[in-house]
């Protein structure tokens, strides 16, 4: 499993953004090896992170080549204030299973607690 973090500090948004994100991640959710995403944002320095997870580096690859998301990085400059793009092969996950159905992450790879 691979992940791909989008970590941005935000300008204004507007319908444009709006319209352009919706449409990326309508393309990711339709990719055959999307397994699931989650975002966060910190309050407190005004950054955001859109974390994907994907099957393979393939389907990630698609998503990049995708005219969506090809438009929204050439536009990025409109609407954020810097960007980081982090891509990542997932070795595990563990954890109690309580966030089981809240992340896409939570049990893939192993039940109960592992060591760490």
């Amino acid at each position: 499993m691979y992940s791909s973090t989008f970590i941005f500090a935000t300008k204004q948004f507007d319908d444009a953004f709006h319209r352009l994100d919706e449409a990326i991640a309508t393309a990711a959710r339709a990719i055959d090896g999307y397994l699931g995403e989650e975002s966060w944002t910190d309050t407190g320095n005004g950054l955001v992170s859109n974390v994907y997870y994907w099957q393979s580096l393939e389907a990630l690859q698609t998503l990049m080549q995708h005219p969506a998301h090809l438009k929204a990085k050439a536009a990025q400059a409109q609407w954020l204030n810097g960007y980081q793009v982090v891509i990542a092969q997932v070795l595990r996950t563990y954890g109690d299973n309580r966030l089981a159905g809240l992340l896409p992450t939570a049990g893939l790879f192993t039940q109960g607690t592992a060591p760490h």
